[in-house]
């Protein structure tokens, strides 16, 4: 997401002068002072003022009250980080992480007054990371004091559900969540030709990406595509992913979003996930349709989100767990998500750092919104520094954002994706044998992964860090960064050179 509606901020972790013995020892007591919760409108309220007012928002900077009005409004899910120490999230490197779940759940089975199976709803195999539910505001009030405590966070607060209740713009912004199933004549100023009979997008001439297929096309680079999944009405990208120039290579497709008690596919029931495979790794071939950026690249996507707002239980979970399942694909080098929030989810900032950790090079949409957002600058996870932040811009400039991309000192590079008509970038539809266009920061973050994956295959011995520096040495602004365009727009010829 430091990514068609995104949103803003890091995790910064909670620590507290009490310590793991103190907590045991002398048993401290908590005043019961739950009161009524706030409105879903005032809760908001809050959020947004804090936004404006310093940049960001983050629960950890909550008070005990706002916390649990969201967690009561929110289905009374908790998500909760520990460790002994701020990057302490790995369980693999975790000694202690064992007795510190033990203790947290002993903490709350007293507060809350039930048996642990009660209240206990699911803690992660590689994160040291629980979800519960959590009836007293006593209960986040002790949480939060002790040592082992990295945060508390609600774990179902539908922000957007509410905004769009009480802001009549917020449709504009939100509603359809980067849906759509649209399938559009391509105007014939928007692509050129190349064999066998594939189009290819203007915005790659742009960034002369045609020239540079002449070094690499992306064979042997796996890249992990975190969205709404794919069209199984698309061959192109399905049975027909590995034909034409893009022979050998492979698409593998899972889904990690739960609807209900089990995962509802790797099919795409949104539209999203879609273009943004199209983009990235459509295939070269005689079908007379969009080519991707990497059309020789291997491609391993997730269904991990209904739409690309992440704020829903289901979503986040989702989310983390591709992130931590790519993190343990040893093929995949490069993750790219054009999803995210308005402010951190500490579950999701843990997936990406577990990622980063095992050398993934990760790509996230900068943020793509309309009215009721607009103050956001760059979304999470976009925000975090483990993340290359994405942004469209129009075409011909690099310091010019789309009509509804967003911008920041956090933004790493940008890609051109609308044109001065307000054309975007043709993409291969979610039905098969059509077309369509896609836009925002969206586009740009999957092109730019597929970019990255020119490069690392070029280059096939080189780390995650040669790789990003060989994409910043070929870009606008190279070597001192724009304060809201990061490096600007990469010329993908050079960079393959």
């Amino acid at each position: 997401m430091k990514k068609r509606v995104f949103y803003l901020l890091a995790l910064v972790f909670v620590l507290n002068s009490c310590t793991r013995d103190e907590l045991q020892n002398e048993n401290p007591i908590i005043e019961a002072v739950q009161k009524d919760p706030l409105t879903g409108k005032q809760i908001n309220a809050e959020i947004n003022n804090t936004i404006k007012n310093t940049g960001s928002f983050n629960w950890k900077n909550a008070s005990d009250h706002l916390l649990w009005s969201a967690i009561f409004r929110g289905n009374r899910m908790v998500s909760i980080g520990f460790g002994s120490s701020k990057d302490d999230f790995d369980r693999s490197l975790s000694p202690d992480n064992k007795a510190m779940e033990a203790e947290i759940l002993g903490l709350i089975q007293q507060y809350e007054g039930v048996e642990q199976t009660r209240f206990l709803i699911s803690s992660d195999q590689y994160l040291n990371q629980m979800d519960v539910i959590i009836d007293k505001e006593e209960t986040i009030t002790a949480l939060r004091k002790m040592k082992n405590i990295r945060y508390v966070e609600p774990g179902d607060y539908h922000y957007f559900e509410i905004e769009n209740s009480l802001n009549s713009n917020a449709k504009s912004s939100s509603g359809s969540s980067g849906c759509g199933f649209e399938s559009t004549a391509l105007n014939a100023a928007d692509y050129t030709i190349t064999a066998p009979n594939a189009k290819v997008p203007w915005a790659f001439t742009k960034h002369n990406i045609p020239n540079a297929w002449s070094y690499s096309t992306g064979a042997g680079v796996t890249i992990g595509l975190i969205d709404t999944g794919v069209s199984p009405e698309q061959t192109l990208l399905g049975s027909s992913f590995n034909t034409g120039a893009s022979s050998g290579r492979t698409i593998s497709k899972f889904g990690s979003y739960v609807n209900g008690s089990t995962t509802d596919g790797p099919a795409d029931q949104c539209g999203h996930g879609t273009k943004m495979a199209s983009v990235m790794a459509a295939p070269k071939n005689n079908a007379g349709l969009p080519v991707g950026v990497a059309y020789n690249a291997n491609l391993i996507t997730y269904r991990a989100a209904s739409n690309v707002v992440l704020e829903t239980s289901s979503e986040q979970n989702g989310v983390k767990t591709a992130f931590t399942d790519l993190a343990n694909n040893t093929s995949v080098k490069i993750i790219s998500m054009s999803m995210g929030h308005i402010f951190s989810v500490g579950k999701i900032e843990d997936g990406v750092k577990y990622a980063y950790s095992r050398g993934k090079l990760i790509f996230c949409a900068g943020g793509t919104s309309t009215s009721f957002t607009n103050f956001v600058g760059v979304i999470f996870p976009a925000s975090m520094s483990e993340t290359q932040a994405v942004t469209g811009v129009k075409e011909g400039t690099s310091n010019q954002k789309c009509d509804v991309c967003h911008s920041g000192s956090q933004i790493d590079f940008t890609f051109q994706m609308e044109r001065a008509n307000g054309n975007t970038v043709p993409v291969l539809s979610y039905y098969n044998n059509q077309a369509d266009y896609v836009g925002g920061s969206s586009v740009a973050t999957a092109a730019t992964a597929g970019i990255a994956a020119l490069v690392w295959a070029k280059n096939p011995s080189w780390t995650r860090d040669q790789v990003l520096n060989k994409m910043r040495q070929s870009a606008t602004y190279y070597p001192t960064v724009n304060s809201s365009y990061g490096y600007g727009n990469i010329n993908v010829l050079a960079a393959v050179q």
